[in-house]
């Protein structure tokens, strides 16, 4: 039967590629996602290792150890004695600000080594300092703060206490050195200077970052690692080991030993696999059905059951094989190309590609074990009739069979348990409850997909009526074979659920968090200038930005006591500016009152200014962010504001923003670097609803864009199922096809009568996917967000209608080719094809 299997795989070929596509796609999905988790690992390795890229062994405290000891230089001293140690590198990292007032910057500063073999820095242009007052900058600062070689810099501690005197140093830039690829230090500004100049700005208690050894020509790992270990035998929490290791340790605790997005895309591999699973079982179902006779006659000339089903199996093995091996070679292609890419952007340079043997064992093994499971049923098709009545076609699972009757039964259990669990969850504000209640509902609808899918494309197959012949041809066909119907269909409508679910559920929280964070910050955009105060001026200059539509100063302008005696800044505003910026509009500053944050328990609280004290009447906002905010009348009679103490951190004025109307996600964010600029601060000074709703915004829209490209792949294997089917359903329908284009039929209305069928089938299950994807996406926001704020459904109009109309065309796309094979036969090769 060997024979006869690879016979018809070489005979059908064609019939076998729509399957061997979807089968690749899954295949190449889950593997892509294999290798670009084993490829993140390596590149992470690659970054994180840089630092230790010269170093035989690496010393280092710790950290998960809370009876650990820093490294000091008494360490370093004794690890340098060591025997087989030929020189180490005790690394010091201190932190330090540059420039003056608003271009302030803040910078990590470490020493270069005296043993030049072991500092893991490349020297670009220049020499590395030498003497205590020359530094070395990394390549990308140099060129933000238009730094050269000749550059002063005037250092000081970032961390200084105010009343402690700490040193300014003038360091002359000496070297331009290549940024660090480390994500711990990625972005930020470096600097590099002796270790003495280091020491005065690093945390003597703190000690060192790490000590790292070179080992002297013939010295043994083991050895060397033995003998330091004996060294520090009373150092608590010291660690000894190869730079591989120190590497490998630093990796796992970045990621905590979980890989959250590979879970997270094996999921969808996953979805893709199961659609995958549909098509595969749907193909093989109908090229048994269409060789039911040819394997009849193998029965009757000897041929054993299991033989049959054997030969079945075969052919899916020998699919399977052939399509797996090409997802694998795809995978490793588009993988490979886009490390390649990342390759040439400057701050990706660390990327790594890697194929661990897992990612190729695993695609191959999932896409045979697919293709030869999902044909078990139609291997068993093969088998179930007699060769005498082979003629007469099996039986559909349908609700009125055995199988059709507990398939039926199963699938209501499960909808009816899994839509109660979804609404307790959604009730209740549970995800825990809802995620498995959805997951059981939406099996139960794809269990019971025979008992209505059929009916729901037959009554939206009237509509073609109007269409003649073609039309009803196209309704009655669609339906002819009801269990291939409902299977084509649930392979689609998986795929159409979960994209309009994300869809709904990330237009539903996004109108959610509109809600809580207008009652969470007071104004549209708050600006506080944190190093340097902001003025009246810098109000004026974020006026002229585009999309501010009033822009006001709240400067601090009293001090508020409690009764505890605890004390803060007080800011001030006029009444009418208070108006224009203010969210609530239900808020009214008075004079004999005091705007307070949300939680305030005080009745009254004591303002004091600098003449007087006065007290005020709290009234409580719904806003945790809001200022203690008094009318700018009711400062100036108190005298305006005291004295500055001698706070370390005292309040600063702030300016209080509203914006345009309708600005989208893009707009905000360069909103906030505008103003950012306007007033000479930082963009993380900014902040406030409207940029915390930009923030929110952009980080949904990501993640929608993304899921929804994941979810495509299922989409586009489901579409290839259906054109496989048509295609498959014209070659069984060959003869009837030739005698109405004999009846008088023309091709153009062949080819119209089945992309109705397409599009009937696409379109029912694209429309289903629709509602019941908007009502899963709205009760699992509900589910997420209930349990602290009420969620209102949001239905994206645009975004649905777009998956719809995608479907519909997709599924008439599908019809092109099958439509275009059977016009082109003749009616007379037709009737005379068996």
């Amino acid at each position: 039967m060997l024979q006869v299997a690879l016979a018809q795989v070489r005979l059908n070929a064609r019939r076998f590629i729509a399957v061997s596509l979807a089968v690749l796609i899954a295949v190449g999905f889950l593997t892509a996602t294999l290798i670009i988790n084993s490829s993140s690992k390596a590149s992470l390795a690659q970054s994180v290792g840089e630092s230790y890229r010269n170093a035989d062994l690496v010393l280092a405290r710790d950290m998960s150890d809370p009876d650990s000891e820093p490294l000091m230089s008494d360490d370093a001293a004794l690890v340098s004695d060591t025997a087989g140690v030929a020189g180490t590198y005790a690394a010091q990292t201190g932190y330090v600000n540059f420039g003056a007032g608003k271009q302030r910057v803040f910078a990590e500063l470490g020493n270069t080594s005296d043993y030049a073999q072991l500092f893991p820095v490349d020297v670009l242009e220049g020499t590395l300092p030498v003497s205590d007052n020359e530094v070395a900058v990394d390549r990308d600062t140099a060129e933000r703060q238009d730094l050269a070689r000749g550059s002063v810099l005037t250092v000081t501690n970032a961390f200084a206490d105010p009343e402690v005197e700490q040193p300014t140093v003038q360091l002359t830039v000496t070297a331009v050195v290549a940024p660090s690829e480390n994500p711990q230090v990625m972005g930020t500004p470096q600097l590099y200077s002796t270790t003495a100049t280091a020491a005065l700005f690093a945390e003597a208690e703190a000690g060192l970052s790490n000590i790292q050894v070179a080992l002297a020509d013939g010295a043994d790992v083991e050895q060397v690692r033995t003998a330091l270990e004996q060294k520090l035998e009373g150092h608590e929490g010291i660690t000894v080991r190869t730079a591989q290791e120190e590497t490998d340790a630093m990796v796992s605790a970045f990621t905590g030993g979980e890989d959250i997005l590979t879970t997270i895309l094996l999921a969808f591999a996953a979805v893709a696999l199961l659609v995958c699973a549909l098509v595969v079982s749907n193909t093989f179902s109908v090229l048994v059905a269409q060789r039911t006779r040819e394997l009849a006659l193998l029965r009757c000339i000897g041929a054993a059951r299991s033989q049959i089903r054997r030969s079945v199996i075969v052919e899916a093995l020998i699919v399977g094989g052939v399509a797996s091996v090409a997802g694998v070679a795809a995978a490793i292609a588009l993988v490979g190309g886009l490390i390649a890419y990342l390759q040439t952007l400057p701050d990706s340079g660390f990327a790594t590609m890697a194929v661990s043997p897992l990612s190729v064992v695993a695609g191959l093994a999932a896409g045979i074990l697919l293709t030869v499971l999902a044909a078990l049923v139609p291997a068993r098709a093969a088998t179930a009739v007699a060769p005498l009545a082979a003629l007469r076609p099996a039986d559909d699972v349908r609700a009125g069979t055995r199988r059709g009757r507990a398939r039926l039964g199963i699938g209501l259990v499960l909808l009816v348990v899994g839509a109660a669990l979804l609404a307790v969850g959604a009730v209740r504000g549970n995800l825990l409850i809802a995620l498995p209640g959805g997951m059981l509902s939406f099996v139960g609808v794809l269990m019971c997909a025979t008992l209505f899918v059929p009916s729901l494309v037959r009554t939206v197959g009237r509509i073609a009526a109007p269409l003649g012949v073609p039309g009803k041809l196209a309704a009655v066909n669609a339906v002819r074979n009801p269990q291939r119907t409902s299977a084509t269909s649930s392979a689609l409508l998986i795929g159409v659920t979960l994209v309009t679910m994300m869809m709904t559920g990330a237009a539903t929280v996004r109108t959610s968090l509109d809600d809580v964070l207008a009652a969470e910050y007071p104004v549209d955009v708050a600006v506080s200038g944190q190093d340097e105060s902001v003025t009246a001026a810098d109000a004026g200059a974020v006026r002229e930005v585009e999309g501010v539509r009033e822009a006001v100063l709240v400067p601090v302008s009293a001090t508020a006591e409690t009764e505890n005696g605890d004390q803060f800044g007080v800011y001030a505003l006029d009444p009418a500016d208070a108006a224009k910026v203010l969210q609530d509009s239900s808020l009214a500053l008075k004079d004999n009152t005091i705007l307070v944050p949300q939680n305030t328990p005080e009745k009254t609280l004591t303002v004091k200014g600098a003449t007087s004290s006065v007290e005020l009447e709290t009234v409580v906002s719904e806003s945790s962010q809001m200022l203690p905010l008094i009318t700018a009348q009711t400062a100036e009679s108190i005298g305006g504001p005291a004295p500055a103490g001698d706070e370390q951190y005292p309040p600063m004025p702030q300016l209080w923003l509203s914006v345009e109307d309708g600005l989208n996600t893009s707009a905000l964010m360069d909103l906030r670097t505008d103003v950012a600029e306007a007033a000479g601060v930082e963009d993380y000074e900014v902040s406030g609803s409207a940029i915390e709703r930009g923030a929110f915004e952009q980080v949904i829209n990501v993640l929608l864009m993304v899921v929804t490209g994941l979810l495509g792949v299922a989409v586009v294997i489901a579409l290839v199922g259906v054109a496989n089917t048509l295609s498959l359903s014209v070659l069984e329908r060959t003869r009837e096809s030739s005698l109405l284009r004999a009846l008088g039929l023309t091709r153009n209305q062949l080819r119209g009568m089945l992309a109705l069928e397409a599009v009937l089938i696409a379109g029912v299950a694209a429309l289903m996917g629709t509602v019941l994807g908007s009502l899963y996406g709205w009760l699992g926001a509900e589910s997420a967000l209930g349990a602290f704020t009420s969620v209102t459904p949001s239905l994206p109009w645009l975004q649905l209608a777009a998956v719809l109309a995608v479907a519909v065309l997709a599924g008439l796309a599908a019809s092109v080719l099958p439509a275009r094979r059977a016009a082109r036969l003749s009616p007379v090769a037709g009737l005379a094809a068996d």
